[in-house]
């Protein structure tokens, strides 16, 4: 193998590197913007003021978590559910987990998807027995969540034209 042949397998190897990390950068960028949008719009559906007073059946915080929710991804103290910061990690642990578990079932984890789950639960959501609230909740966080993502990438393409 002469020098000059290896040196075209570097650099295609490089190149082709190169590629795999770009394309595995997007891919975890537009997952992470879908995330970013459903959780927006849930925070939207469910408190959007971010009123530190609990609900109806005790949620706390921008995403109106229940305590037993809360507990599932975190330590933090529940009452720590009012911090915006607090209630944006737990959220995302809960998105992963509601997106985790619809895929294990099979189910794609569309926006609708997951905000079905969330407001409806994992199970009933993956079974079908999501009650009608349950899916009119998913379909306004559906239609948020795409409305975000518009607008965001209005921003971008409109920063990007400065």
């Amino acid at each position: 193998m002469t020098a000059i042949h290896l040196q075209g397998i570097v650099r295609r190897a490089v190149f082709g590197g190169m590629i795999t990390v770009f394309l595995a950068l997007v891919t975890t960028t537009a997952l992470a913007s879908g995330r970013w949008a459903t959780l927006e719009a849930i925070h939207h559906l469910e408190n959007p003021r971010n009123l530190a007073r609990p609900g109806s059946k005790g949620e706390l915080g921008a995403y109106q978590f229940r305590a037993s929710t809360w507990r599932m991804h975190t330590t933090v103290p529940f009452a720590r559910a009012i911090k915006r910061s607090e209630s944006d990690i737990v959220a995302v642990r809960h998105y992963e987990w509601l997106r985790a578990g619809l895929q294990r079932a099979g189910v794609e984890p569309t926006p609708y998807m997951i905000a079905l789950a969330w407001n409806g639960g994992l199970s009933a959501a993956v079974k079908g027995r999501a009650p009608a609230v349950a899916h009119d909740y998913a379909r306004r966080a559906q239609n948020l969540a795409g409305e975000i993502r518009s607008s965001a990438d209005a921003g971008a393409r409109s920063a990007g034209a400065r």
